[in-house]
Protein backbone atom coordinates (compact mmCIF):
# COMPACT_ATOMS: atom_id res chain seq x y z
CA UNK A 1 0.00 0.00 0.00
CA UNK A 2 1.67 3.33 -0.90
CA UNK A 3 0.66 6.69 0.33
CA UNK A 4 -0.24 9.53 -1.76
CA UNK A 5 1.03 12.48 1.06
CA UNK A 6 -0.54 15.85 -0.04
CA UNK A 7 1.47 17.92 -2.41
CA UNK A 8 2.54 21.41 -2.20
CA UNK A 9 -0.64 23.48 -3.26
CA UNK A 10 -2.63 20.55 -3.24
CA UNK A 11 -4.63 21.56 -0.46
CA UNK A 12 -7.34 24.54 -0.05
CA UNK A 13 -6.02 27.63 2.34
CA UNK A 14 -9.10 26.79 4.73
CA UNK A 15 -7.44 23.06 5.41
CA UNK A 16 -4.75 24.82 7.53
CA UNK A 17 -6.24 27.81 8.03
CA UNK A 18 -5.22 28.93 11.92
CA UNK A 19 -8.17 28.34 14.74
CA UNK A 20 -9.02 32.55 14.85
CA UNK A 21 -9.70 32.53 10.88
CA UNK A 22 -12.03 29.09 11.05
CA UNK A 23 -13.90 30.67 13.80
CA UNK A 24 -14.62 33.87 12.36
CA UNK A 25 -15.79 32.56 8.95
CA UNK A 26 -17.64 30.01 10.85
CA UNK A 27 -19.62 32.75 12.72
CA UNK A 28 -19.80 34.74 9.76
CA UNK A 29 -21.84 31.75 7.79
CA UNK A 30 -23.70 30.85 10.99
CA UNK A 31 -25.41 34.58 11.32
CA UNK A 32 -26.40 33.86 7.62
CA UNK A 33 -27.17 30.22 8.27
CA UNK A 34 -29.44 31.75 11.31
CA UNK A 35 -31.06 34.59 9.61
CA UNK A 36 -31.60 32.45 6.32
CA UNK A 37 -33.42 29.70 8.39
CA UNK A 38 -35.90 31.96 10.42
CA UNK A 39 -36.67 34.07 7.38
CA UNK A 40 -37.50 31.65 5.01
CA UNK A 41 -38.63 28.53 7.17
CA UNK A 42 -41.90 28.35 8.62
CA UNK A 43 -40.80 25.84 10.83
CA UNK A 44 -37.67 27.45 12.33
CA UNK A 45 -39.75 31.07 12.68
CA UNK A 46 -41.97 29.33 14.85
CA UNK A 47 -38.92 27.04 16.79
CA UNK A 48 -36.94 30.23 17.40
CA UNK A 49 -39.61 32.27 18.58
CA UNK A 50 -41.35 29.78 21.17
CA UNK A 51 -37.72 28.99 22.76
CA UNK A 52 -37.55 33.10 23.25
CA UNK A 53 -34.14 33.59 20.47
CA UNK A 54 -33.57 35.86 17.31
CA UNK A 55 -30.82 35.38 14.68
CA UNK A 56 -29.47 38.52 15.91
CA UNK A 57 -29.17 36.72 19.33
CA UNK A 58 -26.12 34.64 17.86
CA UNK A 59 -23.05 36.80 18.56
CA UNK A 60 -20.61 34.31 19.28
CA UNK A 61 -20.10 30.60 18.31
CA UNK A 62 -21.43 29.84 21.79
CA UNK A 63 -24.28 31.59 21.37
CA UNK A 64 -25.44 28.78 18.85
CA UNK A 65 -26.34 26.59 22.25
CA UNK A 66 -29.41 28.99 23.06
CA UNK A 67 -30.92 27.69 19.84
CA UNK A 68 -33.34 24.93 19.55
CA UNK A 69 -32.36 21.61 17.55
CA UNK A 70 -34.02 20.09 14.49
CA UNK A 71 -34.71 16.28 14.94
CA UNK A 72 -35.95 13.44 11.78
CA UNK A 73 -39.07 14.07 13.32
CA UNK A 74 -39.04 17.86 12.02
CA UNK A 75 -37.95 16.64 8.53
CA UNK A 76 -40.98 14.16 8.90
CA UNK A 77 -43.66 16.56 9.90
CA UNK A 78 -42.98 18.63 7.19
CA UNK A 79 -42.66 16.27 4.33
CA UNK A 80 -42.37 16.95 1.58
CA UNK A 81 -41.10 20.21 0.54
CA UNK A 82 -42.21 22.21 4.09
CA UNK A 83 -38.39 22.98 5.51
CA UNK A 84 -37.36 24.42 1.90
CA UNK A 85 -35.65 27.91 2.41
CA UNK A 86 -36.25 28.68 -1.06
CA UNK A 87 -38.89 28.21 -3.88
CA UNK A 88 -39.47 24.67 -5.13
CA UNK A 89 -38.29 25.74 -8.36
CA UNK A 90 -34.83 26.38 -7.45
CA UNK A 91 -34.67 23.03 -6.31
CA UNK A 92 -32.23 21.29 -8.90
CA UNK A 93 -32.36 18.23 -6.95
CA UNK A 94 -34.21 16.28 -4.15
CA UNK A 95 -32.57 12.82 -2.77
CA UNK A 96 -34.50 11.15 0.56
CA UNK A 97 -34.25 8.44 2.79
CA UNK A 98 -35.46 5.07 2.43
CA UNK A 99 -38.59 5.26 4.94
CA UNK A 100 -38.43 1.71 6.16
CA UNK A 101 -39.78 3.58 9.73
CA UNK A 102 -42.15 6.04 8.45
CA UNK A 103 -42.06 8.93 5.53
CA UNK A 104 -38.72 9.27 4.18
CA UNK A 105 -36.79 12.33 5.01
CA UNK A 106 -36.57 14.76 2.13
CA UNK A 107 -33.11 16.63 1.35
CA UNK A 108 -33.03 18.94 -1.92
CA UNK A 109 -30.40 21.08 -3.57
CA UNK A 110 -29.81 24.24 -5.44
CA UNK A 111 -27.37 24.67 -7.61
CA UNK A 112 -25.25 26.24 -5.67
CA UNK A 113 -25.29 23.49 -2.74
CA UNK A 114 -24.64 20.60 -5.33
CA UNK A 115 -21.80 22.50 -6.33
CA UNK A 116 -20.57 22.67 -2.95
CA UNK A 117 -21.24 19.17 -2.16
CA UNK A 118 -19.37 18.07 -5.18
CA UNK A 119 -16.33 20.34 -3.77
CA UNK A 120 -16.63 19.00 -0.51
CA UNK A 121 -16.76 15.34 -1.94
CA UNK A 122 -13.57 16.24 -4.06
CA UNK A 123 -11.83 17.50 -0.94
CA UNK A 124 -12.83 13.99 0.78
CA UNK A 125 -11.27 12.18 -2.03
CA UNK A 126 -8.04 14.09 -2.07
CA UNK A 127 -7.47 13.65 1.34
CA UNK A 128 -8.16 9.90 0.84
CA UNK A 129 -4.83 10.25 -1.40
CA UNK A 130 -6.84 10.38 -4.49
CA UNK A 131 -5.63 12.46 -7.77
CA UNK A 132 -7.06 13.46 -10.90
CA UNK A 133 -6.96 11.36 -13.40
CA UNK A 134 -7.46 8.15 -10.98
CA UNK A 135 -10.10 5.89 -12.03
CA UNK A 136 -12.77 5.48 -9.46
CA UNK A 137 -15.37 2.69 -9.06
CA UNK A 138 -18.46 3.80 -7.14
CA UNK A 139 -20.45 1.08 -5.38
CA UNK A 140 -22.63 3.01 -3.67
CA UNK A 141 -26.11 2.87 -4.30
CA UNK A 142 -27.40 5.62 -6.74
CA UNK A 143 -31.24 6.74 -7.05
CA UNK A 144 -33.09 8.51 -3.84
CA UNK A 145 -29.67 7.55 -1.41
CA UNK A 146 -27.01 10.26 -1.58
CA UNK A 147 -24.24 8.26 -1.66
CA UNK A 148 -23.88 6.85 -5.25
CA UNK A 149 -24.03 10.47 -6.62
CA UNK A 150 -22.48 12.53 -3.81
CA UNK A 151 -19.57 10.20 -4.79
CA UNK A 152 -19.68 10.41 -8.43
CA UNK A 153 -19.78 13.84 -8.66
CA UNK A 154 -17.32 14.72 -6.05
CA UNK A 155 -15.10 12.12 -8.54
CA UNK A 156 -15.80 13.75 -11.46
CA UNK A 157 -15.21 17.39 -9.50
CA UNK A 158 -11.42 15.75 -8.77
CA UNK A 159 -11.01 15.54 -12.63
CA UNK A 160 -10.78 11.23 -12.19
CA UNK A 161 -12.83 9.19 -14.37
CA UNK A 162 -16.19 7.19 -12.77
CA UNK A 163 -17.31 3.64 -12.83
CA UNK A 164 -20.89 4.01 -11.79
CA UNK A 165 -21.43 0.17 -11.05
CA UNK A 166 -23.94 1.31 -7.81
CA UNK A 167 -24.39 -2.08 -5.69
CA UNK A 168 -25.45 -5.64 -5.98
CA UNK A 169 -24.50 -8.01 -9.33
CA UNK A 170 -21.03 -8.63 -6.85
CA UNK A 171 -20.02 -10.71 -9.77
CA UNK A 172 -19.61 -8.18 -12.52
CA UNK A 173 -18.42 -5.91 -9.85
CA UNK A 174 -15.09 -8.16 -10.14
CA UNK A 175 -14.90 -8.28 -13.41
CA UNK A 176 -15.07 -4.64 -13.92
CA UNK A 177 -12.69 -3.97 -10.88
CA UNK A 178 -10.17 -6.77 -12.89
CA UNK A 179 -10.92 -5.10 -16.38
CA UNK A 180 -10.97 -1.57 -15.88
CA UNK A 181 -8.20 -1.72 -13.13
CA UNK A 182 -9.57 1.18 -10.94
CA UNK A 183 -7.54 3.00 -8.08
CA UNK A 184 -10.19 3.87 -5.77
CA UNK A 185 -13.06 2.28 -4.70
CA UNK A 186 -16.47 3.90 -2.61
CA UNK A 187 -18.64 1.76 -1.07
CA UNK A 188 -20.19 0.18 2.26
CA UNK A 189 -17.35 -1.19 4.60
CA UNK A 190 -19.93 -4.69 4.61
CA UNK A 191 -20.54 -4.98 1.30
CA UNK A 192 -16.66 -4.68 0.32
CA UNK A 193 -16.20 -7.59 2.54
CA UNK A 194 -18.68 -9.44 -0.22
CA UNK A 195 -16.61 -8.34 -2.61
CA UNK A 196 -13.31 -9.80 -0.94
CA UNK A 197 -15.46 -13.18 -0.41
CA UNK A 198 -16.17 -13.26 -4.62
CA UNK A 199 -12.77 -13.16 -5.11
CA UNK A 200 -12.27 -15.70 -3.44
CA UNK A 201 -14.96 -18.03 -4.67
CA UNK A 202 -13.79 -17.30 -7.60
CA UNK A 203 -10.22 -18.61 -6.64
CA UNK A 204 -8.62 -15.27 -7.09
CA UNK A 205 -6.87 -13.00 -4.39
CA UNK A 206 -7.79 -9.80 -3.70
CA UNK A 207 -4.79 -8.44 -2.93
CA UNK A 208 -3.78 -8.65 -5.98
CA UNK A 209 -6.62 -5.88 -7.46
CA UNK A 210 -5.49 -2.69 -8.85
CA UNK A 211 -7.53 -0.67 -5.72
CA UNK A 212 -5.20 0.63 -3.47
CA UNK A 213 -7.58 2.66 -1.56
CA UNK A 214 -11.24 2.16 -0.13
CA UNK A 215 -13.27 5.25 0.71
CA UNK A 216 -15.98 3.28 3.37
CA UNK A 217 -18.89 4.70 4.89
CA UNK A 218 -22.85 4.99 5.09
CA UNK A 219 -22.68 2.66 8.21
CA UNK A 220 -20.27 2.15 11.33
CA UNK A 221 -17.25 0.13 11.20
CA UNK A 222 -14.87 -0.39 13.80
CA UNK A 223 -10.70 -0.78 13.87
CA UNK A 224 -11.13 -4.35 13.81
CA UNK A 225 -13.03 -4.05 10.35
CA UNK A 226 -10.32 -1.48 8.95
CA UNK A 227 -8.00 -4.06 9.63
CA UNK A 228 -9.43 -7.14 7.83
CA UNK A 229 -10.62 -5.03 4.98
CA UNK A 230 -6.84 -3.82 4.36
CA UNK A 231 -5.52 -7.25 5.17
CA UNK A 232 -7.93 -8.74 2.96
CA UNK A 233 -7.90 -6.58 0.03
CA UNK A 234 -4.34 -5.05 0.37
CA UNK A 235 -5.03 -1.15 0.44
CA UNK A 236 -5.94 1.61 2.59
CA UNK A 237 -9.22 1.79 4.27
CA UNK A 238 -10.38 5.32 4.92
CA UNK A 239 -13.73 6.75 6.60
CA UNK A 240 -16.01 9.03 4.46
CA UNK A 241 -19.07 10.84 6.98
CA UNK A 242 -21.88 12.14 5.99
CA UNK A 243 -25.68 11.63 5.90
CA UNK A 244 -28.24 12.77 3.56
CA UNK A 245 -30.20 15.61 5.96
CA UNK A 246 -26.76 17.28 6.82
CA UNK A 247 -25.68 17.03 2.82
CA UNK A 248 -24.48 13.38 2.21
CA UNK A 249 -21.02 11.65 2.08
CA UNK A 250 -18.35 14.26 2.54
CA UNK A 251 -19.30 16.16 5.80
CA UNK A 252 -16.19 14.74 7.13
CA UNK A 253 -13.69 12.25 5.78
CA UNK A 254 -10.15 11.00 6.86
CA UNK A 255 -6.71 12.01 5.92
CA UNK A 256 -4.99 9.22 4.29
CA UNK A 257 -1.67 10.13 6.03
CA UNK A 258 -3.06 9.85 9.53
CA UNK A 259 -6.18 7.77 9.22
CA UNK A 260 -6.78 8.64 12.98
CA UNK A 261 -10.85 9.72 12.56
CA UNK A 262 -12.88 11.61 9.55
CA UNK A 263 -12.30 15.21 9.43
CA UNK A 264 -14.99 17.43 9.92
CA UNK A 265 -15.36 19.93 7.08
CA UNK A 266 -15.80 22.72 9.41
CA UNK A 267 -15.72 25.74 7.14
CA UNK A 268 -19.46 24.25 6.23
CA UNK A 269 -20.30 22.19 9.01
CA UNK A 270 -20.59 23.20 12.71
CA UNK A 271 -20.29 20.24 15.46
CA UNK A 272 -21.22 20.34 18.66
CA UNK A 273 -21.84 17.06 21.41
CA UNK A 274 -24.28 16.85 23.50
CA UNK A 275 -25.50 14.66 26.37
CA UNK A 276 -28.30 12.28 24.59
CA UNK A 277 -30.81 12.86 27.21
CA UNK A 278 -30.07 16.29 28.71
CA UNK A 279 -29.19 17.88 25.14
CA UNK A 280 -26.63 19.94 27.38
CA UNK A 281 -23.23 20.57 25.27
CA UNK A 282 -20.53 18.37 26.47
CA UNK A 283 -17.04 19.80 27.20
CA UNK A 284 -14.63 19.27 24.30
CA UNK A 285 -13.50 15.74 24.12
CA UNK A 286 -16.71 13.76 26.06
CA UNK A 287 -18.49 11.06 24.38
CA UNK A 288 -21.91 12.08 23.27
CA UNK A 289 -24.26 13.02 20.46
CA UNK A 290 -23.11 14.34 16.92
CA UNK A 291 -25.44 17.39 16.22
CA UNK A 292 -24.45 19.46 13.28
CA UNK A 293 -25.38 22.73 11.87
CA UNK A 294 -24.87 23.35 8.15
CA UNK A 295 -23.47 26.79 7.64
CA UNK A 296 -23.94 27.34 3.66
CA UNK A 297 -26.52 25.23 2.45
CA UNK A 298 -29.44 27.19 0.88
CA UNK A 299 -32.31 24.64 0.00
CA UNK A 300 -32.48 22.99 2.91
CA UNK A 301 -30.56 24.37 5.89
CA UNK A 302 -30.38 22.24 9.24
CA UNK A 303 -29.83 23.61 12.95
CA UNK A 304 -28.51 21.82 15.43
CA UNK A 305 -29.05 18.20 13.81
CA UNK A 306 -29.15 15.48 16.25
CA UNK A 307 -27.81 13.13 13.91
CA UNK A 308 -27.98 9.94 16.74
CA UNK A 309 -24.13 9.44 16.42
CA UNK A 310 -22.21 8.87 19.43
CA UNK A 311 -18.90 10.19 19.25
CA UNK A 312 -16.58 12.75 20.09
CA UNK A 313 -14.85 15.99 18.97
CA UNK A 314 -10.98 15.37 18.51
CA UNK A 315 -8.04 18.27 18.27
CA UNK A 316 -6.55 18.97 14.61
CA UNK A 317 -4.11 16.84 13.08
CA UNK A 318 -3.60 16.42 9.38
CA UNK A 319 -5.96 19.43 8.66
CA UNK A 320 -6.39 22.90 10.72
CA UNK A 321 -9.94 21.31 11.25
CA UNK A 322 -11.41 19.05 14.27
CA UNK A 323 -11.88 15.51 13.84
CA UNK A 324 -14.44 13.19 15.02
CA UNK A 325 -14.01 9.73 16.43
CA UNK A 326 -15.06 6.30 15.35
CA UNK A 327 -18.76 6.23 15.65
CA UNK A 328 -19.10 3.77 18.72
CA UNK A 329 -22.95 3.70 17.75
CA UNK A 330 -26.50 5.29 17.85
CA UNK A 331 -28.46 6.42 20.66
CA UNK A 332 -31.44 4.75 18.85
CA UNK A 333 -29.65 1.49 17.91
CA UNK A 334 -28.13 0.92 21.54
CA UNK A 335 -29.80 -1.85 23.06
CA UNK A 336 -30.08 -2.80 26.98
CA UNK A 337 -30.02 -6.03 27.75
CA UNK A 338 -30.76 -6.93 31.45
CA UNK A 339 -29.47 -3.84 32.03
CA UNK A 340 -26.42 -3.65 30.08
CA UNK A 341 -25.90 -1.21 27.18
CA UNK A 342 -25.14 -2.77 24.23
CA UNK A 343 -24.29 -1.45 20.60
CA UNK A 344 -23.37 -3.73 17.32
CA UNK A 345 -20.02 -2.43 16.73
CA UNK A 346 -18.81 -4.11 20.61
CA UNK A 347 -19.95 -7.33 18.65
CA UNK A 348 -18.37 -6.34 15.25
CA UNK A 349 -14.88 -5.96 17.38
CA UNK A 350 -15.15 -9.15 19.10
CA UNK A 351 -15.88 -11.30 16.02
CA UNK A 352 -13.64 -9.69 13.85
CA UNK A 353 -11.15 -10.55 16.58
CA UNK A 354 -11.74 -13.98 16.61
CA UNK A 355 -9.79 -15.75 14.08
CA UNK A 356 -11.71 -18.54 12.71
CA UNK A 357 -14.76 -16.12 11.78
CA UNK A 358 -15.78 -14.17 8.93
CA UNK A 359 -16.62 -10.61 9.54
CA UNK A 360 -20.66 -11.19 9.10
CA UNK A 361 -23.09 -11.14 11.95
CA UNK A 362 -26.24 -10.32 13.08
CA UNK A 363 -28.10 -9.73 16.45
CA UNK A 364 -31.43 -11.12 16.99
CA UNK A 365 -33.23 -9.52 19.82
CA UNK A 366 -36.49 -11.17 21.67
CA UNK A 367 -37.79 -11.09 24.41
CA UNK A 368 -39.12 -13.19 27.12
CA UNK A 369 -41.37 -12.14 29.34
CA UNK A 370 -40.57 -8.79 30.84
CA UNK A 371 -36.47 -9.25 29.90
CA UNK A 372 -34.64 -8.89 26.26
CA UNK A 373 -32.34 -11.11 25.52
CA UNK A 374 -30.26 -11.04 22.49
CA UNK A 375 -28.83 -13.99 20.17
CA UNK A 376 -25.41 -12.99 18.46
CA UNK A 377 -25.79 -14.91 14.64
CA UNK A 378 -22.32 -15.50 12.75
CA UNK A 379 -20.26 -17.55 10.51
CA UNK A 380 -17.24 -19.35 10.48
CA UNK A 381 -14.55 -18.08 7.43
CA UNK A 382 -14.10 -20.06 4.72
CA UNK A 383 -11.06 -21.45 5.21
CA UNK A 384 -12.34 -22.56 8.94
CA UNK A 385 -15.60 -24.15 7.79
CA UNK A 386 -14.60 -28.09 9.35
CA UNK A 387 -14.34 -26.27 12.95
CA UNK A 388 -15.76 -26.83 15.64
CA UNK A 389 -18.68 -24.77 15.65
CA UNK A 390 -19.85 -25.54 18.89
CA UNK A 391 -16.49 -24.41 20.23
CA UNK A 392 -16.35 -21.17 18.62
CA UNK A 393 -19.81 -20.45 19.74
CA UNK A 394 -18.37 -20.99 23.37
CA UNK A 395 -15.76 -19.04 23.25
CA UNK A 396 -17.66 -15.97 21.41
CA UNK A 397 -20.16 -16.01 24.03
CA UNK A 398 -17.39 -15.94 27.21
CA UNK A 399 -15.80 -13.06 25.43
CA UNK A 400 -19.13 -11.48 25.70
CA UNK A 401 -20.00 -12.08 28.61
CA UNK A 402 -16.44 -11.26 30.20
CA UNK A 403 -15.43 -7.89 28.31
CA UNK A 404 -19.21 -6.51 27.68
CA UNK A 405 -20.95 -7.77 30.37
CA UNK A 406 -24.13 -9.79 28.16
CA UNK A 407 -25.29 -12.90 28.56
CA UNK A 408 -25.95 -13.52 24.96
CA UNK A 409 -26.84 -16.99 22.81
CA UNK A 410 -24.48 -17.42 20.41
CA UNK A 411 -24.99 -19.68 16.78
CA UNK A 412 -21.48 -19.81 15.05
CA UNK A 413 -23.12 -21.16 11.62
CA UNK A 414 -21.19 -22.48 8.10
CA UNK A 415 -19.87 -20.03 5.83
CA UNK A 416 -22.19 -17.58 3.76
CA UNK A 417 -25.27 -18.00 6.58
CA UNK A 418 -25.57 -14.74 7.40
CA UNK A 419 -27.79 -12.99 5.19
CA UNK A 420 -25.20 -10.38 2.85
CA UNK A 421 -26.87 -6.61 2.09
CA UNK A 422 -25.51 -6.04 -1.86
CA UNK A 423 -27.04 -2.24 -1.92
CA UNK A 424 -26.99 -0.40 1.74
CA UNK A 425 -26.39 -0.82 5.09
CA UNK A 426 -25.77 -4.22 6.19
CA UNK A 427 -28.34 -5.55 8.22
CA UNK A 428 -27.00 -5.96 11.68
CA UNK A 429 -30.13 -5.56 14.32
CA UNK A 430 -32.95 -8.02 13.64
CA UNK A 431 -35.28 -7.20 16.12
CA UNK A 432 -38.47 -9.43 17.19
CA UNK A 433 -39.29 -8.12 19.73
CA UNK A 434 -43.91 -7.23 19.95
CA UNK A 435 -44.46 -3.54 19.39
Amino acid sequence: MTVKMPAPGDLEPIETASRDELQALQLQRLQWTLQHAYDKVAHYRQAFDAKGVHPSDCRSLADLASFPFTAKADLRAHYPFGMFAVPREQVVRVHASSGTTGKPTVVGYTQGDIDRWSDLVARSIRASGGRAGDIVHVAYGYGLFTGGLGAHYGAERLGCTVVPVSGGQTEKQVQLIEDFRPDIIMVTPSYMQVIVEEFRRQGKDARQMSVSVGIFGAEPWTEAMRRDIELSAGIDAVDIYGLSEVMGPGVANECIESKDGPVIWEDHFYPEIVDPDSGEVLPEGSEGELVFTTLTKEALPVIRYRTRDLTRLLPPTARSMRRMGKIVGRSDDMLIIRGVNLFPTQIEELVLQHGQLSGQYQLVVTRQGLLDEVEVRCELAPEHRHADRDAVAHELQHRIKSLIGVSARVDAGLPESIERTLVGKARRVVDKRPR
